[in-house]
């Protein structure tokens, strides 16, 4: 095997997979040279994962209060989460064509800006600025963290991909929602309580966004992130288009890119529905809700990197059709029935709630694979990939909170649940489309990793 390296702009290597040159971080799938990066997008999310769990009620209290209000409440995070969705297939397009360290800083921008005049627009209670202000501070996470990943996916041996990638989501979701929902059961009562403490907690969030870009900025200097992926010749256009003319000649790589938008869907869908259900109507408060999502995400971020790992050894598509599909749509329907069989308000049926909801958490990293997978779908264009792989990732926002919008008026929460279980049915189907030449390590590889 080859031990040859690029260079990063520090004079740092970024070693191939299994040589002498590898790191004890390399060899966990967390390029040296890119740690610090890793550590800003936790920070970052962090920022961004505070208001995940209550901006939806609140909200809905700005409106006017009522479960109308909750519907509108889920029609402005439909948009918000729209916006995510171009912003995910912008942050690869755009890391493609500029680099991934410039998109990153426009992210942080659009962020801090569209957030300042949110908190004003909710201060108006006006639904059109509401609308507005939210809808485009949605560009701004995504241009951020999955720009972070375009540039893991330039630098990280094949070899050790679904690792790196996996690793990735630790810090991902690890912010958000898991110490983003811890951050807020500090923050709130801190700053007063009740719907004027979640309006601080808000504000206080910018601070903790800002800190994770600069820990990225200024903590990584390797090469790939000042420059252009994409291979020369090509037009800023074709380039920025690319990922839509791939999805549309390649038919695995569309199967892919919708397995992908079908994998976090529930995650965002529940929390726009559970919110009121667990604090409300079975009585638990939210605090609890908080803390009961900090606990499920936090099993999300133990595995994470474990199935990584897993499918970097025995099979990406098979970690991802039993594991990420399979269980992921057993654990998400314990999620929703455990906490109604149990005795509302109960700390013991919480608690049985809580380990219900951490299945659903821990095996919602089996899809984790699928980040390496994008890119082996189309080995000539993995840029373009890339950037499919990002929009599905930011558009599973998107497609979590329409289909509460479009189910629950009709169906009810019960309706949203089993909506989800159905394209999760739908996503196992597409697994065997696909199908890539997945690159391994030998089993000396492998003990240098475990060492």
């Amino acid at each position: 095997m080859s031990t040859a390296s690029p260079s990063t702009a520090d004079g740092t290597a970024v070693p191939s997979a299994g040589s002498s040159q590898e790191t004890r971080l390399d060899r966990l799938g967390i390029p040296h040279a890119l740690r610090w990066g890793f550590l800003g997008v936790l920070v970052f999310m962090t920022g961004n994962g505070v208001e995940t769990n209550f901006v939806s009620p609140h909200m809905a209290e700005v409106f006017g209060g009522g479960d109308a209000m909750i519907n509108l409440a889920a029609t402005v995070i439909t948009f918000y989460s729209l916006a995510a969705l171009i912003g995910s297939y912008l942050a690869g397009a755009l890391s493609d064509l500029w680099g991934p360290r410039r998109v990153m800083l426009l992210g942080v921008i659009v962020w801090v800006v569209f957030q300042a005049a949110f908190l004003g627009a909710l201060s108006t209670e006006s639904v059109p600025l509401i609308f507005a202000a939210y809808t485009l501070r949605g560009f701004g996470f995504p241009l951020f963290a999955f720009s972070f990943l375009v540039w893991i996916n330039a630098v990280v041996p094949k070899e050790r991909n679904g690792a790196a990638v996996g690793w990735f989501y630790v810090m991902f979701t690890g912010g958000m929602p898991t110490i983003g929902s811890l951050v807020a059961i500090g923050m709130i009562p801190a700053f007063g309580g009740s719907f004027f403490g979640e309006r601080w907690a808000m504000a206080a969030s910018t601070a903790i966004v800002v800190a994770g870009f600069l820990i990225a900025r200024f903590g990584v200097r390797e090469a790939h992130g000042d420059r252009r992926l994409a291979p020369e010749g090509e037009s800023s256009s074709q380039v920025i288009l690319s990922g839509v003319r791939l999805a549309l000649t390649n038919k695995r790589v569309m199967m892919g890119f919708l397995t992908r938008l079908i994998n976090t869907a529930p995650q965002f869908g529940m929390f726009i529905i559970l919110p009121t259900v667990i604090a409300e109507t079975l009585g638990w408060g939210q605090s609890r809700w908080l803390l009961m999502t900090s606990v499920i995400f936090a099993g999300n971020i133990l595995f994470n990197a474990a199935f990584g790992a897993l499918g970097d050894r025995f099979g990406w598509t098979a970690t991802v059709r039993w594991f990420g599909i399979v269980g992921s749509a057993i654990g998400l329907l314990l999620w929703w029935y455990v906490p109604h069989w149990v005795p509302a308000g109960s700390d013991w049926g919480f608690v049985v709630s809580v380990v219900a909801g951490t299945v659903f958490g821990i095996l919602l990293a089996g899809f984790v694979p699928l980040g390496a997978i994008m890119p082996a779908l189309a080995p000539n264009h993995k840029g373009a990939a890339m950037a499919m792989y990002t929009t599905a990732a930011g558009g599973a926002t998107f497609l979590g909170s329409a289909v509460v919008a479009l189910v629950r008026p009709w169906g009810g929460n019960v309706g949203v649940v089993w909506a989800f279980v159905v394209l999760y049915g739908l996503a196992f189907l597409m697994t065997f489309a696909l199908k890539v030449d997945q690159p391994r390590l030998g089993k000396k590889d492998l003990a240098a990793a475990e060492a």
